[in-house]
């Protein structure tokens, strides 16, 4: 773990605003790229930093993000500014040269079995963030990976038709296969478990995925998925990140965990879903 300033090296808004029927609106989907050697070299797919979002001392508890990609000594981070957010409202107006305080890499990573060669992997909402890491190794190392992506709705309440919110393809590595659905604007209809079938589930030795707890909650109940090797990623409101403060405890079946230090990835029957509140 290290304490490091980085510098950035570019901050670019890819996903522009999106309305959200009873939830929480975003103002835009953000890459920032920062040139941070130390970290870079030491990261893995799956672990996240603790980055300080804004200056002062109403700005000492910092907000955990995952670790996007790594490019030699620089790492990206993919992030959504949120209405009302001035954090990430704060980190999205970050140029080119400014200075930005991190802690990482922190937390455990997703881990590839001897013997897979299949690799299947499950994104909802912004989700990609950690699986791009993963996915970048994976083809390097000749593993055959296909992805499932979902997003909210393309459309605002208005009727008015509204960018869309998955991540743009042409950023996404080559050699990739890639499955995509976006659901209704209300959430209700087209969610990326739709997408997750038997045909995909059976040709994969793992899958890997990150996004929202009810996706996990139906996941965990999908009797295809029983006898398949299916780590998570865990998003809880975390507060130091070091496993201090234990705001992050999780029930899992071996006990109370941490998901910033036993954590963020978990296996999905690992985790007692039913005492996990939404969030």
């Amino acid at each position: 773990m290290i304490q490091t300033t980085a510098k950035v090296i570019s901050n670019e808004k890819i996903l522009k605003e999106l309305e959200r029927p009873g939830a929480r609106n975003t103002l835009g989907s953000w890459l920032i790229w920062l040139r941070c050697p130390e970290i870079a070299r030491q990261a893995q797919p799956g672990q996240f930093l603790m980055v300080r979002c804004g200056e002062g001392e109403e700005h000492q508890l910092r907000r955990p993000l995952s670790i996007h990609r790594v490019n030699e000594d620089n790492i990206a981070l993919f992030f959504a500014t949120w209405e009302n957010g001035k954090g990430t409202q704060w980190l999205s107006q970050l140029q080119t040269g400014d200075s930005l305080d991190l802690l990482g890499p922190l937390g455990n990573s997703y881990s590839i079995n001897p013997g897979s060669h299949n690799l299947l992997l499950v994104a909802g909402g912004i989700g990609i963030a950690p699986l791009y890491f993963l996915s970048e190794v994976a083809l390097r190392k000749g593993y055959s990976v296909k992805l499932l992506r979902g997003a909210s709705g393309a459309y605002k309440p208005s009727g008015k038709p509204n960018p869309d919110q998955h991540y743009p393809k042409k950023l996404l590595p080559r050699g990739m296969e890639v499955e995509t659905i976006t659901s209704s604007p209300d959430g209700r209809e087209g969610m990326v478990v739709d997408l997750l079938t038997s045909d995909f589930i059976s040709g994969a030795d793992q899958v890997f995925a990150c996004g929202p707890l009810p996706m996990y909650k139906t996941m965990a109940q999908m009797p295809e998925l029983k006898d398949k090797p299916v780590q998570v990623s865990l998003e809880v409101r975390m507060g130091c990140g070091l496993g201090i403060c234990y705001g992050c405890t999780v029930k899992t079946v071996n006990g109370l965990k941490q998901a910033c230090k036993h954590g963020p990835v978990f296996n999905l029957d690992e985790v007692l879903w039913d005492k996990l509140a939404d969030i």
